[in-house]
Order: structure tokens, then sequence, then C-alpha cells
């Protein structure tokens, strides 16, 4: 009998101690635990691994966390959880203006941390069975002709080319193309994208937004896809159609 893949985690951590303590914790708890102590590490092991999610420090020596999400971000859409003692409003727009997935402050709860993790792969997995049972084309959405497919996870362009989204941005564009013409505060975007408690501030959300229009607008100072309702949240105007198929 196949024996199952464990999910596959990357903590990059200067810190010996927590990479130490993660490495025996979430293994504990089934999960395969790869450690790095800084950017060369992390880089030279994305060659040769594949990765579910990374954990990764920000205040490191080097290249911080931030300068790191942003170059794994340029070749992957692996999830980023980012780690910082600075826990600052500030801090957190910067993380997901560079493609990090979500965001927990040091000290941190091993518990906590465990949780977010399997909400990532959790949503992967769920992606993978719907490609997997062959029902993808009823999660394929079109708008303004732009295809949005949900089991490829991927966008694709009138032109026919696909867009780059990293995770947090494809689960944003997806909630708001399955609710067109309806007024989504951000609090009901943060549960339909995350569930996630501590991206609990209005500016995530607008963050996230302004980095999908700059790449489905055509002018995204004047948006005509995405509008933003005064003191209401935003409102996704395009006419969407659910179930047209993509050309491979």
């Amino acid at each position: 009998m196949a024996t199952a893949r464990l999910p596959h985690i990357l903590v990059v951590d200067d810190d010996r101690q927590i990479r130490t303590m993660l490495a025996r914790y979430l293994g504990d708890h089934g999960l395969r635990v790869t450690m790095a102590a800084d950017g060369r590490e992390m880089m030279a092991l994305f060659g040769g691994h594949q990765f579910d999610v990374v954990i990764l420090d920000v205040m490191m020596p080097g290249d911080d966390g931030f300068t790191l999400c942003q170059r794994l971000r340029a070749r992957s859409t692996v999830p980023i959880i980012l780690l910082t003692a600075r826990d600052t409003e500030t801090d957190r727009v910067i993380g997901l203006e560079l493609g990090a997935d979500d965001y927990v402050p040091k000290p941190f709860n091993p518990r906590e941390l465990l949780a977010r993790i399997r909400a990532a792969l959790r949503r992967a997995t769920m992606m993978r069975e719907r490609a997997d049972s062959g029902t993808a084309i009823q999660h394929r959405y079109r708008f303004d002709d732009w295809t949005l497919d949900l089991a490829r996870r991927s966008l694709v362009s009138p032109r026919g080319a696909r867009v780059d989204l990293t995770t947090g941005e494809f689960d944003l564009l997806a909630a708001l193309v399955q609710h067109p013409h309806h007024v989504l505060s951000r609090d009901q975007l943060l549960d339909l994208v995350h569930g996630r408690s501590n991206l609990n501030i209005d500016r995530s959300i607008d963050v996230q937004i302004s980095r999908l229009r700059r790449k489905i607008e055509e002018d995204p100072q004047e948006p005509m896809l995405i509008k933003t309702v005064r003191n209401g949240g935003y409102v996704f105007t395009a006419r969407v159609t659910a179930g047209t198929p993509i050309d491979d």
C-alpha cells in the first residue's frame, strides 16, 4: 500500500531554537518539516524540493523576510506565513503587498500556527479534489473576456495570457466573481477569503484590491470591474457567466 505524502513545510528563521521547536512540534502533528537559517538556504532548497507552505521570519540578518517573500513570490504561489516580533499594521500591509498570505506575531502559540498551516493545506486540497473529480468546468467563470478557473487556480486575460496571482489575490478575486453586483464589506471579504482573525484590519483587503486592480483593470486609477462603495466595501460590477471552458 502506498504511503500518503506528508505535507511539506519549510521553516525559514535565523533562530535555531525556533526552528528546532517548530520542527519537533509540527513533526509531531503529521507534517514534514525542512529548515533553513537564511535566504540563501531557502532558495537552494526550493531548487530541489516541493513545499506546501513556507513559514518565513521577517527580522533576519542579511536579506530580511520581506525581501525573501518578494523573491519567493516571483517564482512560486506557495502559501507564505510571515513571523515577526513587530506586530504593526504597517508591517502587515507591507507583507500583503509583497505577496504574503498570513502574518503571525511573535511570540506565537504553536497551536495557532498549526491551525493556520492546516487551513492553507485544506484550501489546496479542496482545489485538487475539484480538479480530480472532473467537475472543474462547474468552477470556471468568465467576465469581461477574462476567464477564472477555480480548480486550476488560473486567471486568463482577454488576450489568452495567464496572469500570475498570489494565493490571497486569487481567493479575493474568486470571492468577488462569485458574488457579482453585491456590495461586500471588508469583514465579509475577510470571512469569504480567509476566515482569519489576525487579518481583521480594513487595509489588508484594501491592499489586495489595489493589487488586483493593477492586474485586471485597464486603468487601476479609474476601476471599472471592482468599484469602491463608500462606507460599504467593494462591488464586482462585471457580468459573470459560469461553466465556460478554457482552451488548453
